[in-house]
């Protein structure tokens, strides 16, 4: 069975190696990369100092934001529930 990356929604190839973090989520190596560029403008831009726990905790949430797996009001997203693995459509409250 292939895995979905949680960023793109695209199947994951089976023989593809993913990066040992990314495959926690599961994020494809394209989606993997981009987030390797922009954790850099998010260090920049918070100022984060990565010998301070809290900064290191602050960029793990802004990962699995962008990852897909949480949400910006800090909510784990469900994906086992399918309703859930269409993030940008909006849902009734």
């Amino acid at each position: 069975m292939s895995q979905i990356c949680t960023k793109c929604k695209d199947p994951i190839p089976e023989n593809e190696e993913l990066d040992p973090i990314a495959s926690k989520y599961p994020v494809c190596n394209k989606c993997w990369k981009e987030w390797k560029e922009y954790r850099i403008m998010v260090m920049n831009e918070m100022r984060l100092d990565m010998s301070m726990a809290d900064h290191r905790k602050l960029l793990k949430k802004h990962e699995k934001i962008f990852a897909g797996v949480l949400t910006p009001e800090g909510d784990y997203i469900d994906y086992s529930n399918e309703d859930n693995r269409k993030p940008d459509e909006e849902t009734s409250s």
